[in-house]
């Protein structure tokens, strides 16, 4: 018997990968939702990169329904998202319109499905970021786009957003994940104060269980310190 059921939008990228083991290992039922298809997931939807976002919320609730049938989700975990740097002098149209399908639709399309699919009393997670509670100058894009989150979440938990009654919708406001693409990249970084994706997919798994789940339009800045991750109400 499974312990329920959740979704993981962005189920091939690193975090999405962890969290849909480590819902594996708690032996949930979970379906991942990417641009390519993750086989350790029960089920893997894959998107068509030249769908609109209509199209796409379109083929997943019509997927959802027949893979789900007469059941519903505990849990949606939106971890799809991406970084883009830049400021007003050069393609901040390019880098806004990425970062805007990147977080904002796919964060809008995870709402659909949970107002469609999310049981009563269950969570949908969004992902913010710390940054964006402040000015993003060198990345103006970046910041707009993960500021729309934050507003969407708080949004969501708010009287008549379509959302099954006494659900919670949370976002966590990460600075920098662990990552081997981040260790890539900046290969001289502190990484002693980068958040391991297993603290994060832990925290979905206790959540979805009920435990020391945060009041529903929280924003969660994730601070770690020497390897130490604390959650900080924003």
């Amino acid at each position: 018997m499974v312990a329920g059921r959740v979704l993981v939008y962005g189920g091939r990228g690193a975090l999405g990968a962890k969290c849909i083991a480590q819902f594996k290992a708690a032996n949930f039922w979970v379906a991942s939702v990417d641009l390519a298809e993750n086989n350790d997931a029960d089920v893997s939807v894959s998107l068509k990169t030249g769908d609109s976002f209509e199209q796409q919320e379109t083929s997943l609730l019509e997927a959802l329904k027949g893979h789900l049938k007469d059941e519903k989700l505990d849990g949606i975990f939106c971890v799809a998202g991406g970084w883009a740097g830049g400021n007003a002098t050069k393609d901040l149209a390019k880098s806004l319109n990425l970062m805007w399908t990147q977080s904002v639709c796919s964060s809008a399309i995870a709402a659909s499905l949970a107002s469609n699919y999310l049981k009563q009393g269950g969570i949908l997670q969004l992902t913010g970021a710390k940054a964006a509670l402040d000015a993003t100058p060198g990345m103006i894009g970046y910041g707009v786009a993960k500021a729309a989150v934050h507003h969407l979440t708080k949004s969501l938990a708010g009287k008549d957003s379509g959302l099954p009654s006494d659900s919670t919708v949370l976002a966590i406001l990460p600075i920098t994940l662990d990552t081997p693409m981040n260790r890539k990249w900046m290969p001289k970084a502190d990484f002693s104060t980068w958040t391991p994706l297993e603290f994060i997919a832990d925290l979905f798994v206790k959540w979805t269980k009920g435990g020391d789940r945060p009041v529903s339009g929280s924003l969660l800045q994730l601070v770690t310190k020497d390897s130490q991750t604390s959650l900080i109400p924003a």
